[in-house]
């Protein structure tokens, strides 16, 4: 499929210009926090503003390394001028306060790893870095959208005709094309998603997606699926990961472990959407969990669930082991969670 064609069956949230985008010097970014009640964006115009807008939870999933490459291009419009070695370290800093805002889920360093390659290039050939820089992103997140499809097929593939389907928070692209790509092939389903406290990504992110993609979806509460799963009403778990490592450990949204055990009881396969694990993490030990304030935990958009003074814990992920995960989804096929380090290493 053209690139254009995915974003067409994307829902809203995932749309490529309303995920995040660049407008003469300024970081537009969807604001996913107002969604689904107001379709609203956040304007950055310097380096902390987005990274800020990432922390704050403006995105997430696959949004921040979007936005923050276009941070990087940002800074490199504000630095011209410069000598190349000052370029280079203003450069280096938005790059190192930019990683720090995702300890957990490694695209977004890795991928401003590669941008600060094409930097270093530029600088040496006397070239415009925010043009070479913009030209780059567009060129990957096109890249990026053709392996989402093929993910999607991959994903589609594995759904029967009558699927019930649990997922978890917001497992953003390649879920939601295969999703739309089942439909389209005559495929009928209904989606489970739990709410995802304490910001609801699943009752405001995924549940009106897929709606959005004439998909029946039913909001339960995060402590549900088990129970779901044992009526018999869910033959399927899919989620995102935002980290996946060597040996075949999962990462993602604090609760996808506890249905992953659940679904495992219940006979029900759990399938991972990845671009692939990350290299420089080999194992459990690797993992750096972002632990959130855990005053976020007291409260649920904004409305206080307790007393403030009563103590609370937020790890924002968690790690399902390998044994639990029956496959990878990646742009290069459906591989055994076992098998990464060979295929990737």
């Amino acid at each position: 499929m053209e690139v254009a064609e995915i974003n067409d069956m994307l829902p809203f949230l995932l749309r490529r210009e309303n995920v995040a985008r660049y407008e003469d010097g300024v970081v537009v970014i969807g604001d996913r926090r107002k969604y689904p009640f107001e379709k609203a964006f956040v304007r950055c115009a310097d380096v902390e503003c987005v990274a800020r807008a990432i922390e704050e939870m403006v995105t997430q999933g696959g949004g921040p390394s979007n936005a923050a490459l276009y941070a990087l291009a940002m800074a490199a419009r504000q630095a011209a001028g410069n000598p190349a070695a000052r370029q280079r370290e203003i450069l280096e800093a938005a790059r190192q306060r930019l990683v720090r805002t995702r300890p957990t889920n490694t695209a977004l360093a890795r991928r401003l790893e590669k941008a600060m390659e094409v930097v270093e290039t530029c600088l040496a050939e006397g070239g415009d870095v925010e043009a070479t820089l913009l030209h780059w992103i567009e060129q990957m997140r096109d890249t990026n959208y053709k392996n989402y499809a093929v993910a999607g097929e991959l994903g589609a593939s594995l759904i029967d005709d009558g699927d019930g389907i649990l997922t978890m928070c917001f497992a953003e692209t390649s879920f939601l094309l295969a999703l739309a790509l089942a439909k389209k092939a005559g495929k009928h389903m209904q989606v489970f998603t739990p709410e995802t406290r304490p910001y609801l990504q699943g009752a405001r992110l995924t549940a009106p997606s897929v709606h959005e993609l004439g998909i029946k979806v039913q909001i339960i509460g995060d402590n549900m699926p088990a129970y779901v799963l044992s009526q018999g009403k869910v033959q399927k778990y899919f989620t995102a990961a935002d980290l996946v490592t060597l040996d075949g450990h999962v990462v993602n949204k604090v609760g996808t472990f506890q249905n992953a055990i659940a679904a495992n009881y219940h006979g029900v396969p759990y399938f991972v959407f990845s671009w692939g694990p990350d290299k420089f993490k080999p194992d459990r030990a690797s993992i750096e969990i972002e632990e959130r304030d855990p005053a976020e935990m007291r409260n649920c958009r904004g409305a206080a669930t307790t007393s403030a003074e009563i103590d609370a814990y937020y790890p924002a992920f968690d790690i399902t082991p390998p044994h639990l995960v029956a496959g990878v989804i990646t742009q290069y096929g459906i591989l055994s969670p076992y098998d990464l380090q060979r295929f990737f290493g």
